[in-house]
């Protein structure tokens, strides 16, 4: 069901769904809460889940100024505490994944586990395929992929786009930054995930979950960067297996 709070001054939209311990659904960058289709009614079956947009995504407005990794997890640590959540099961998916890790770094007593997917901590973590997307000279493409799931629902009309791509662009080529020392301090459990054919090299998630105290990686056959939407079944039942014990 579909709601509105008061975050940080801005009407944010978010999807909620089922009961038990609260788990938080972080969307990809340029995308909604639509994006988390085939996860939010699976695992509404075991957790209460939450799936907010961020600024400038979705049906949330954008704000005046740049955007930032860190102003978007100071707006979900908002969020929890708004909604009074208490600590929670944070699943991120891509730049969603990005914003999970800096709340986990900034504000570990409202995350109870993370779980990283198709995450990149820096840009040494991204295949030269990747990193020609949003390094390339012509970007058009990318704002195609974009430009259709933001006009239709954006509260600040589809004319906006083209300032908040500029945002998104500017984030995604300076960012992330995220040194592999820095995740030695996260003590709760991690699970990092990537499709086998991911803008990610497995080799750098597999010395990310190294790095970790408690982490585990699952790397899903047949998929690209859109596992969750590939192999939605195996997926979720990942989701469920790492957390269920921790539920």
């Amino acid at each position: 069901m579909g709601q509105y709070a008061t975050v940080n001054g801005l009407r944010t939209y978010y999807e909620t769904l089922g009961e038990g311990d609260p788990l938080v659904l972080l969307h990809g960058g340029g995308v909604t809460a639509d994006s988390w289709y085939a996860q939010l009614p699976f695992l509404a079956q075991y957790f209460t889940v939450y799936a907010p947009e961020r600024r400038g995504h979705g049906r949330t407005p954008d704000v005046e100024g740049p955007v930032t990794t860190d102003l978007m997890a100071d707006d979900t640590a908002a969020f929890l505490e708004t909604l009074g959540t208490g600590p929670a099961h944070l699943v991120g998916w891509s730049a969603g994944g990005t914003v999970a890790l800096r709340l986990a770094l900034r504000r570990p007593d409202l995350v109870r586990t993370l779980t990283l997917i198709s995450t990149a901590l820096s840009r040494d973590a991204s295949t030269p395929a990747d990193l020609a997307l949003v390094h390339g000279p012509d970007t058009e493409a990318l704002a195609a992929l974009f430009r259709p799931q933001y006009e239709p629902l954006s509260p600040d009309g589809p004319g906006h786009f083209p300032v908040v791509f500029a945002k998104w662009l500017r984030m995604w080529r300076e960012e992330p930054d995220v040194e592999l020392s820095a995740l030695a301090g996260l003590l709760m459990p991690v699970l990092v995930m990537q499709g086998d054919h991911d803008g990610l090299r497995v080799e750098y998630s597999a010395a990310a979950v190294a790095a970790l105290p408690d982490a585990r990686l699952a790397v899903v056959p047949g998929t690209t960067h859109a596992l969750p939407l590939e192999k939605p079944a195996l997926v979720n039942q990942l989701l469920l297996d790492f957390l269920a014990p921790a539920g």
